[in-house]
């Protein structure tokens, strides 16, 4: 068996790795070091604007004394809700089946995350979104020209229109 020369490696403690790979340094050259960059200081304590600090750790104080006496702070009990909070929590205590609600919330959110998936990959397809782009438009051009060309077609529209909106909501405008 033959005996095959190695070469040494030396690597100092401070080497650090360059595209994934170990600086090499032969034992017979000159040393040479890689360091790692400095970093700048950390930033002082902010002494520049001792007054922020100052009101944030009373508003912090002022708190935690009003949750120990049991009173609400001051700022949470000026806050007004919205009126359309107060129109979904007076809904949500009318409901009977909270869980069922719950469910079909999440089934629809889980729905609508599936079919953005969906349609985002059929969107990707060479030619599929070109010719839905066609049929949409000509789809949209048959709409326009059989309920939009004349007076009783237009009259009839509205007036399904109208028979849905009762249908859905109970009453119209």
């Amino acid at each position: 068996m033959a005996s095959a020369s190695t070469s040494a490696l030396s690597i100092s403690s401070s080497s650090s790795l360059v595209d994934a790979k170990a600086i090499r340094q032969p034992t017979a050259a000159s040393p040479q070091c890689v360091t790692r960059p400095t970093l700048p200081p950390p930033p002082l304590p902010s002494q520049s604007r001792p007054w922020k600090s100052a009101a944030y750790c009373r508003k912090i104080a002022r708190n935690v004394m009003a949750m120990a006496t049991g009173e609400a702070p001051a700022e949470v009990a000026t806050v007004e809700t919205p009126e359309i909070v107060k129109t979904i929590q007076e809904a949500w205590d009318k409901v009977e089946d909270k869980y069922a609600v719950s469910s079909l919330a999440v089934a629809g959110v889980v729905a609508l995350w599936g079919s953005a998936g969906m349609i985002s990959a059929i969107d990707r397809l060479p030619l599929i979104p070109g010719l839905l782009e066609v049929v949409g438009i000509g789809y949209s051009g048959y709409f326009a020209y059989k309920n939009f060309l004349k007076g009783s077609d237009r009259e009839a529209l509205i007036k399904k229109v109208k028979e849905t909106y009762k249908e859905i909501i109970g009453s119209s405008s």
